[in-house]
């Protein structure tokens, strides 16, 4: 079953503006470290690769129902990837609680996120659903 649903469109060039202002200290406000080192190794497409990030954060607190408050808050939201390569997302806090919250009782959370870009937009989207845990 579906239990949150979420998108984000972000604009790269607002995310060049902020890495251009604010450098390491919007980097560190915003996203985790395994983003962080995902974006230092494409210089040339840094704030695509950030952007694409920003908008999962944004898409997962829809999907939760919460935005950013109540707890969740971005850093606490991280993609990674899956062994077979594909995004997903790295819970912790507030985030992995409210996660948990909604999560109904004899079920997984499961996170499908989806992320495009092609400039000046970057874009995700998140589905979040609830498999039934087997049985026994």
């Amino acid at each position: 079953m579906i239990i949150g649903m979420g998108s984000d469109l972000c604009n790269i060039e607002r995310i060049q503006n902020s890495l251009d202002r604010f450098g390491a200290r919007f980097e560190a406000r915003v996203f985790t470290e395994i983003e962080q080192a995902k974006g230092n190794r494409r210089p040339f497409t840094k704030a695509g690769t950030l952007a694409k990030r920003f908008a999962a954060k944004e898409a997962f607190s829809k999907a939760v129902g919460t935005g950013f408050k109540a707890g969740v808050f971005m850093k606490d939201i991280g993609v990674v990837n899956a062994p077979s390569g594909a995004p997903t997302l790295a819970l912790a806090g507030g985030a992995r609680e409210r996660l948990d919250f909604l999560t109904p009782a004899g079920h997984e959370a499961v996170v499908h996120l989806t992320l495009t870009d092609d400039h000046p937009w970057a874009q995700a989207f998140v589905v979040i659903e609830a498999r039934p845990l087997p049985a026994g």
